[in-house]
């Protein structure tokens, strides 16, 4: 497996050539970096005007690795190729590196730049990327692979410390500017001290003005105060998608350089298939942290998460739930400052809530809607106390007082409710609970637990704090996490807590079984998105009907499962009325009607329809927004059709994975997340208008992207009068 890495954008508030300066130090060897050994100039180019410097070494590395291993591999040094490209017109460094040694089993690649910042032409920005292919070593791959990855970590984290080492080495001797590159000799005017840097047989000497003393600090964007995402991802990326390593650690905290490049892949990798919508990077963060930082395990509960925020508009749940006044009398849950870490705290006195009563009365659906509004309320609290306590806060304490307890709270279907709740939290709101305190657990409790611990995470269950009796008001109680001004009354502190004493609901409040199905139905089917599954051989075809030339049909769907190739036709007649494939072959009976099928068998492409769009390809979890201008009234069709990969081109013959796939009917489904709407011409720009105005309209919305619902804008060309803009 290739172990990739790529790091933020680490700034030094220092001029690139003053930077360059300090860098050329670290030859011929570094004291500060021991297992760099020596290294020799192999090649070495200047141009005639002197703007550009190429030279290439030959690295020498003491690699830490236990001695029966080098024994084994018959090697004490291990060597590199690294070949240096300096632009000073550009004012830019690339550095490319290489493995010699076991080139043939291991490949190791890596890729540097420094360069100007773009919004402070004093300060340089330096960025890298690496790959490790280990393709074999003796039987000794794994052993190796974790070697070169703790080495590769630690050099990283030494690296700009090293580059700030020599930097104050040259200011202790008188070094503090160095002057840019020009086509023209320097002004005789101005004192010049030469500079000639030691220990390179060929060394270009460099012309340092006499320092002059700095009257004021350097002006523009002041440390931690760069707009979030101003610095981020590949080297090839545009500065507006970068992370900045100071960033990270002001808003999300101190990271390994191997989490940092694990959050930076995955931001990136959204920003590819979901643009103009990803998520918070805190928010990413977190999935990240409850997978271990493994990216494909993170990426795929994360874009689960998504597509189910997308689908129910949790984003807007805050704005659009009211709760029903009997939780507001009845629900003994609420938020009462933070803790000593900052963190939002909320209380919940379990023991004084009536469940069974609350199930009765609003019904699970309704009940978890509620607790979803506390999860999106805490987010927004670990925003603003992230500001307020100037470090990064992205989780909660919640503090249970079970005092009450009994049989009464196992009542079956209220812990059905329970167990549905922490499912569907668990699943979308990882990593956002600091810390459970849970208070005065009576004789009952070991019950509960029991029954609800199975369906929590393994990281989670370790920050529960179980405090039985009055324990919690001893040596490592409360007061260890709270402070003592705003321990509740009810815990024996002066602080009055707002939260709800409880009681038992009313039974003239209870619903009956159906009132409270019909609730639960419109609850959830309050969306405006629809589900369709797609099948090898059976499409799933949606018809636009359109009156008016020139309206324009917006679309926008999620690819939840498989691959899809997205198509749009245009018939002047009507199809058929739909029909549903039984797909009798796959030995599928029922589709649960989300599989439609509208184009006719006996119908030729040219002739009885044509297409208006071209093919879109679209992978699993990418986000497809889009619209396209009619040309010519008559029956649209939208179709979702299952993707097969191509077989070898060298033979007629199927692949092996084709042949495994016909034995597993599962493999042929994919299932695609849709909503479409046909807006007139101009109620589709007045619309883009608006939605360009609002700016962000999601919760979980990174504030250095835009998001639309539909498509932001679209492109109308005169000569065919239909255009299509998709955006992933």
């Amino acid at each position: 497996m290739v172990q990739k890495y790529q790091s933020p954008v680490r700034v030094y508030k220092h001029p690139f050539e003053l930077v360059m300066a300090a860098y050329e130090r670290r030859f011929p060897t570094c004291h500060l970096i021991p297992m760099f050994v020596d290294s020799d100039v192999i090649i070495e180019e200047t141009s005639e005007d002197r703007s550009f410097h190429k030279i290439e070494r030959r690295c020498k590395l003491d690699v830490d690795a236990p001695r029966l291993l080098k024994r084994i591999a018959g090697v004490d040094y291990v060597y590199f190729i690294q070949k240096n490209s300096l632009n000073h017109r550009e004012r830019t460094l690339h550095i490319e590196s290489h493995n010699e040694t076991f080139s043939n089993r291991v490949i190791i690649h890596e890729l540097c730049c420094y360069s100007v910042h773009p919004e402070n032409e004093e300060w340089t920005c330096f960025e890298q990327s690496a790959s490790l292919d280990i393709k074999s070593f003796f039987g000794f791959e794994s052993t190796v692979e974790k070697i070169a990855m703790k080495q590769y970590a630690s050099s990283i984290k030494k690296g700009k410390e090293i580059i700030e080492y020599y930097l104050r080495e040259l200011e202790e001797e008188g070094i503090t500017c160095v002057p840019r590159w020009s086509p023209c000799p320097p002004s005789p005017t101005k004192p010049v001290v030469p500079l000639v840097i030691p220990a390179l047989p060929i060394t270009p000497t460099i012309s340092i003005e006499a320092p002059p003393e700095r009257v004021n600090e350097i002006q523009g964007c002041k440390e931690g105060s760069s707009p979030p995402g101003s610095l981020n991802d590949a080297l090839v990326a545009s500065p507006d998608d970068k992370l900045d390593a100071d960033y990270i650690k002001r808003y999300l905290g101190d990271l390994t350089p191997l989490q940092e490049s694990c959050l930076i892949r995955l931001r990136h990798w959204l920003q590819e298939t979901h643009k103009g919508k990803i998520p918070k990077d805190e928010h990413i963060l977190r999935f990240l942290r409850a997978r271990d930082f493994n990216i494909d395990k993170a990426r795929e509960i994360l874009c689960q998460s998504l597509t189910w925020r997308k689908q129910h508009q949790v984003d807007y749940l805050l704005d659009t739930w009211s709760s029903p006044q009997v939780l507001h009398d009845y629900y003994t849950g609420g938020w009462h400052h933070h803790d000593k870490d900052g963190r939002p705290l909320y209380i919940l006195r379990l023991g004084h809530m009536d469940t069974k009563g609350l199930v009765r009365a609003l019904g699970e659906e309704s009940l978890l809607r509620h607790v979803l509004s506390i999860n999106e309320e805490g987010l927004r609290r670990c925003e603003e106390n992230t500001k307020v306590f100037v470090r990064p806060i992205s989780c909660w304490t919640c503090l249970v007082d079970l005092e009450g307890l009994n049989m009464r709270h196992l009542w079956r279907p209220g812990v059905k409710a329970l167990l549905r709740i922490i499912e569907v939290v668990e699943a979308n709101y990882p990593e956002t609970l600091g810390r459970l305190l849970i208070l005065r657990a009576p004789r009952v409790f070991p019950v509960l637990w029991t029954l609800v611990s199975p369906f929590i995470d393994e990281n989670t269950r370790k920050k529960f704090l179980i405090y039985a009796g009055n324990d919690y008001q001893g040596p490592g109680g409360l007061v260890d996490y709270i402070d003592k001004e705003i321990i509740p009354d009810f815990l024996g502190g002066e602080c009055m807590c707002e939260v709800p004493e409880g009681g038992l609901v009313p039974k003239s409040l209870y619903r009956t079984a159906e009132e409270l199905e019909n609730d639960e139905i419109r609850l959830w089917t309050e969306t405006i998105y629809q589900s369709a599954s797609i099948f090898k051989g059976a499409p799933h075809e949606l018809l636009i009907e359109i009156i008016d030339a020139s309206s324009v049909i917006t679309w926008d769907f999620d690819v939840c499962k498989g691959d899809v190739i997205f198509n749009i036709y245009h018939s002047k007649r009507a199809p058929q009325p739909p029909r549903k494939d039984s797909l009798a072959t796959h030995g599928i009976t029922s589709l649960a009607g989300n599989n439609v099928q509208l184009i006719d068998k006996s119908w030729v492409l040219g002739q009885d329809y044509s297409m208006v769009e071209s093919p879109l390809t679209c992978k699993e979890g990418e986000s497809v927004q889009g619209s396209h201008v009619t040309r010519w009234p008559g029956f649209y069709i939208l179709q979702w059709k299952f993707h097969s990969m191509p077989a070898c081109a060298t033979t007629n013959l199927p692949r092996v994975d084709d042949v495994l796939a016909t034995l597993q009917v599962s493999s042929h489904k994919c299932k695609v997340m849709y909503y479409t709407e046909v807006l007139g011409s101009e109620d589709f720009r007045t619309a883009c208008c608006d939605v360009q105005s609002l700016g962000s309209m999601t919760s979980l919305e990174s504030s250095h992207s835009g998001f639309s619902q539909l498509s932001a804008a679209t492109t109308s060309s005169s000569q065919s009068q239909s255009s299509s803009m998709i955006s992933r």
